[in-house]
């Protein structure tokens, strides 16, 4: 089992279509909400003309599960090594209480740009602290020991 950020819980992690000519083929995903929140989702292929997948958007109730199935289109011809190279990307979020299907678009976009800057703000900080931690010799110190060097070497050629 795998989550998506803590908030969804994907079962089965892999999708298997036992392949045959001309037919579609479907599995099931099922999303498990284990939180106390309203936890919008996307689904997002590497082959959209590929596979159909219903519903592709939508929110999971808190301490609820929903039902994602994701449909391989008819295939004409077999592919040379048999081995599929699609992926498929599942995105979470929380929602706002009471959200539905109708209000993912823009949530999910403004909560993203949200979680993106403050995880750009993380890391800024983290890159401070070990730029900090890595013992660095400021340009100072190093004009100052030169200094030193040169007086000390002056000093001991005089004597």
């Amino acid at each position: 089992m795998s989550t998506t950020g803590e908030l969804l819980n994907i079962e089965p992690l892999e999708l298997k279509f036992p392949f045959e000519l001309k037919k579609q083929i479907s599995c099931s995903l099922q999303l498990s909400n284990k939180t106390d929140n309203y936890v919008a989702f996307k689904v997002k292929t590497t082959n959209p003309k590929k596979y159909c997948v219903r519903p592709n958007t939508g929110v999971v109730l808190p301490r609820s599960t929903c039902d994602v199935i994701v449909t391989m289109q008819a295939q004409k011809e077999a592919p040379l090594d048999m081995q599929c190279k699609d992926k498929f990307l599942l995105q979470s979020v929380k929602a706002s209480d009471g959200a539905t299907a109708k209000d993912i678009t823009a949530e999910m976009k403004n909560n993203a740009i949200q979680q993106n800057n403050k995880l750009r703000q993380e890391l800024e900080l983290l890159r401070r602290q070990g730029n900090k931690s890595r013992g660095g010799v400021s340009l100072m110190f190093v004009v100052l020991v030169g200094l030193l060097g040169i007086i000390l070497g002056y000093l001991i050629k005089k004597t």
